[in-house]
């Protein structure tokens, strides 16, 4: 039963990165109806942006030490909105009256240009970069379990931007604008909405996601190099599918179920060396059982 508990606390720590990264997923999806491939990349650019501005955020506050790491995500998320907005603006926008396959294959254009020019040695070079020190690791004994402080971490982090995330999106102004572009940006465009406004800002936000989730994916990770987005990239696509992409709750549960799957299946002898077959099985089984997701609803789409 402590093994088993043990592994739980591990799946619910990998499964909050997984479903914060899906988070950024289902936001651009339930706008505009394309996956964001390099959504991933961002993460990776957030990584990187800690990692240079750690030394300046020292000389302000204690480093390690939770007000300079929260203090860091701050900036990290704020140079990776940025970043996500002049992505939209320059690649998707001249797209948006163009079919979805053109943006999708856009989208996994970026993708690339972002990694192969980010392996230049003028720019990060290709090599792997030991993670600052943000927060001091301790290990908790709680109830006879040992949980990591930067695993409680990331599990708080994930639950306040998911409820910050509901709130935005279904209690505010920008939300009702999100919703309306989301449902019908025609009928949107003629009650006054600025469309453009409101897809940067989601671009935007998700970027921000994105940038915190690279921080605390780099936490635990061993090192950070251009392409470490690849791999949480894709576990966090496929979370979003199985919650069902375009619904925020769904995100968050589709990455806890994603990641207590990997870890349980990582701790059964045999199955170790079979967690990405684990990962993409169930993608395949929810497209075919289950199109919508767990906590997605069917739709009917006019052609």
């Amino acid at each position: 039963m402590d093994s088993f508990l043990q592994q739980l606390v591990n799946g619910l720590a990998l499964g909050s990165i997984y479903g914060l990264i899906a988070l950024g997923y289902t936001m651009v999806y339930g706008v505009l109806r394309f996956i964001n491939f390099a959504h991933a990349d961002i993460l990776m650019l957030g990584a990187f942006s800690a990692y240079f501005l750690a030394p300046s955020v020292g000389k302000l506050l204690p480093l390690p030490g939770v007000a300079g790491l929260l203090l860091v995500m701050l900036f990290a998320a704020a140079i990776c909105a940025g970043i996500g907005i002049l992505v939209e603006t320059l690649a998707y926008r001249p797209l948006r009256t163009r079919p979805r396959l053109t943006v999708l294959i856009t989208a996994i254009g970026v993708s690339l240009l972002i990694e192969f020019t980010c392996q230049h040695r003028a720019v990060f070079g290709a090599a792997t970069r030991p993670f600052p020190e943000l927060i001091q690791q301790r290990n908790l004994d709680i109830f006879g379990l040992t949980v990591s402080n930067n695993d409680l971490v990331v599990v708080v982090v994930t639950a306040v931007l998911l409820a910050g995330m509901w709130y935005v999106v279904h209690r505010t102004k920008v939300g009702t604008a999100m919703r309306a572009v989301s449902f019908n940006q025609q009928a949107a465009a003629l009650m006054g909405i600025n469309i453009s406004r409101v897809i940067s800002f989601t671009f935007g936000l998700g970027s921000a996601l994105a940038a915190v989730a690279g921080i605390l994916y780099a936490l635990k990770a061993p090192g950070i190099e251009p392409l470490m987005g690849i791999h949480p990239g894709l576990r966090a696509f496929i979370a979003a599918v199985l919650g069902g992409i375009g619904n925020l709750p769904g995100a968050a549960f589709g990455g806890m179920i994603l990641g207590l799957l990997e870890t349980f299946a990582g701790g059964i002898p045999g199955l170790s060396n079979y967690r990405d077959a684990f990962a993409f099985a169930i993608l395949i089984l929810i497209l075919l059982f289950k199109p919508a997701g767990l906590l997605g609803k069917s739709t009917v789409e006019k052609v």
